[in-house]
């Protein structure tokens, strides 16, 4: 079924702090070098005219040879060592499929940048021969040793961990560990799930819609007062920070983390729910991105449609439910009971669907969501009680 990620709050002391982050600062300086060597590559290349690859093989040997000539690398342990070039290799390519073309010449072979200290936080990837649990407690290599916070007991012997630090200095422990199928009872019943800025999902059953939280919203008060308090307080270039300006950037990012947290609670609480209540979803596939470019960026972000969406497919899959994921090309114009339809795209401002063929009138996005059951080629029955003419069926089909 593929794997899952347990993540716990660690409880670090003072001395496994600065071990993790000298630690950190090597695996840093290990990333900037892969960085400038694939640059390197890339340039000879382009004056050459060779197809030389920078890959993990030759960064491995790099590594290599800056462990042997380097005792400040050599006093790391080299398992996050070796795992932050897997993740530059990865990244990498990640770069390469989707922003070909898109950077300045230096960037344009789909390399990412480098990592700066202050910008950048500590993320320590380990392998199942670079940790152990023992006593509750999480023993890395190199020594280290943090107390770990079991809000829930791991369901399996954990493959990987990556311990990491987020923008309030916190620390935690992600899990990697064999998913689990957990089957809930058949329901009998199919949703069709629309995603949306007004209601950020609108669904065949009423009882199961997402109303748009506003969550990022309500904090916008408290995060426009500090915002205002870092302008007043931000340093000359070249001068350091004061404790007022540190003090009130960290209030600022933990809004920011509370939004998001709400954000992610109120997405898996009603992913569960829809879940629970139904054996298949139709679901838009729907890529928000597009959406940053509107007037609407700041709500669609504030909605989390992708996270929601995520969240949604992956506890569907979780307990055993059938998500089908729908293609949402001209969704909002055809007709979810007689399959017409319209000649034009409606705009955002009209939220009443009137079907031309056959006179058909309900809300907009309430017609999405049924054309998303007939697309899925589930039988919206299950959804409203009303099973859909014989023509729309057969069309679906």
């Amino acid at each position: 079924m593929g794997h899952a990620r347990y993540t716990y709050r660690l409880r670090v002391s003072s001395a496994a702090r600065a071990a993790l982050v000298a630690e950190w600062d090597r695996c840093r300086w290990i990333w900037n070098e892969c960085v400038a060597k694939s640059r390197a590559v890339h340039l000879r290349n382009r004056a050459t005219g060779q197809k030389a690859a920078c890959g993990p093989a030759q960064l491995d040997r790099m590594l290599t040879e800056a462990r042997a000539r380097t005792p400040w690398l050599r006093g790391g342990s080299s398992v996050p060592q070796q795992q932050i070039i897997r993740d530059f290799g990865r990244s990498r390519a990640k770069a390469h499929k989707d922003i070909r073309g898109r950077l300045p010449m230096a960037r344009r072979a789909g390399m990412p940048g480098h990592k700066k200290k202050r910008d950048a936080l500590a993320s320590l990837n380990y392998t199942q021969r670079g940790f152990r649990l023992k006593d509750g407690r999480l023993h890395l290599a190199g020594g280290i040793v943090v107390t770990v916070v079991w809000s829930r007991e791991l369901p399996a012997e954990p493959s990987s961990v990556r311990v990491y630090q987020d923008s309030l200095g916190h620390w935690y422990a992600s899990f990697v560990v064999p998913a689990q199928a957990q089957p809930l009872p058949e329901t009998g019943r199919a949703v069709g799930v629309d995603w949306g800025v007004k209601e950020t999902a609108t669904t065949t059953s009423d009882d199961h819609d997402l109303p748009h939280a506003g969550h990022g919203r309500k904090a916008q008060t408290k995060l426009t007062r500090y915002d205002r308090m870092m302008a007043r307080r931000r340093p000359r270039k070249g001068q350091p920070a004061s404790k007022g300006y540190r003090e009130v950037r960290r209030l600022r990012a933990k809004a920011y983390k509370k939004a998001a947290r709400q954000r992610q609670d109120t997405g898996r609480k009603w992913a569960k729910k829809v879940v629970r209540d139904h054996d298949a979803v139709a679901v838009e596939d729907f890529r928000p991105k597009f959406l940053a470019r509107t007037t609407m960026a700041r709500k669609a972000a504030d909605a989390a449609i992708g996270a929601t969406r995520t969240a949604l497919i992956e506890m569907g899959r979780k307990h055993g439910r059938d998500i089908r994921l729908v293609h949402p090309a001209y969704t909002t114009m055809d007709c979810a009971h007689c399959g017409a339809r319209a000649k034009h795209a409606l705009p955002l401002g009209e939220r009443t669907y009137t079907c031309t063929a056959c006179r058909t009138v309900s809300p907009r996005d309430k017609n999405s969501a049924r054309v998303m059951l007939v697309r899925a080629g589930l039988n919206p029955a299950g959804a409203d009680g009303a099973r859909p003419p014989g023509a729309l069926l057969q069309e679906a089909a």
